[in-house]
């Protein structure tokens, strides 16, 4: 068993026997109701990405590429536009659109409006070993300028380490709320892929991933998925996810990335309903 495996199972039984129910929640189902969720909190994982630790479970199929492209939008071309990210392949943010084709002052609008991505690059190579290297997306003035969804996954923090004379870059992931079935190693491994980008432009070594999550949930009506998980085999292939050459950050593309090992992972049978 892998370690995505071996969290994501153990986690899911977690919130199954000791998880609390929330009340009076904001998400919706398409159909009007109440998406209440199951959940525990100050979640904690740790993958050693240089000695092939992925957080890619084998127990059923992520959507790596289309998460990976997601990346692209948010901090290639630094965009809120969901044009932008139906052209580059993802339409899962549709259901957030604010009324004027965007998903309002987020994400990759408040990258471009702070510079945060070019001061990230530049801080890490002309002072790698500085403590200061963040990228906070949940800026206050940004969520009152516009409505829209707050920030799931807002805030990476960079760390860079010397390791017989080779650098490697470690990244911390801090996210408020996560749908652990729908999207929790959509997550982690997109921004794995974010991490392999900046170490690329800066060549240095991929190091450590973590990724600490305050709010883990399973919605109401994702139970039958999360006891399909539960009892789903593992496998025993490894996946990894491989990026090829160092190159400049804004230069990277979907085809710059490789995935191995994921031919025999299961699709989900449980259907899933979206809590917007």
């Amino acid at each position: 068993m892998n370690k995505a495996d071996s969290y994501y199972k153990e986690n899911l039984k977690l919130i199954l026997d000791f998880g609390t129910w929330d009340e009076n929640p904001r998400p919706r189902y398409k159909d009007g109701e109440e998406a209440n969720s199951l959940f525990m909190t100050q979640v904690f994982e740790k993958y050693n990405i240089q000695h092939g630790e992925f957080p890619i479970p084998t127990i059923r199929k992520t959507a790596i590429k289309t998460g990976i492209k997601e990346i692209f939008w948010i901090y290639q071309k630094q965009s809120n536009k969901l044009s932008d990210a139906r052209e580059l392949g993802v339409n899962w943010w549709d259901e957030w659109d604010i009324g004027d084709g965007t998903i309002g002052q987020r994400y990759g609008a408040t990258v471009k409006k702070y510079d945060l991505m070019n001061k990230l690059l530049k801080g890490l190579k002309e002072n790698p070993f500085g403590r200061r290297h963040i990228m906070n997306l949940l800026q206050e003035p940004d969520m009152e300028e516009t409505k829209g969804l707050f920030p799931c996954a807002f805030e990476t923090l960079w760390s860079v380490r010397k390791v017989n004379d080779e650098y490697f870059l470690d990244l911390t992931l801090n996210q408020r709320s996560n749908d652990y079935i729908m999207a929790g190693y959509i997550n982690k491994i997109q921004y794995v892929a974010l991490q392999m980008m900046v170490a690329g432009h800066l060549n240095y070594r991929v190091g450590n991933f973590s990724h600490m999550v305050q709010n883990l949930h399973i919605y109401d009506r994702h139970t039958e998925a999360m006891l399909e998980l539960i009892k789903k085999p593992t496998l025993a292939e490894t996946p990894m996810l491989i990026i090829s050459g160092n190159k400049n950050f804004y230069d990277y593309t979907i085809d710059d990335f490789a995935i191995i090992n994921t031919s025999k992972i299961p699709k989900l049978e449980s259907k899933l309903e979206i809590a917007i």
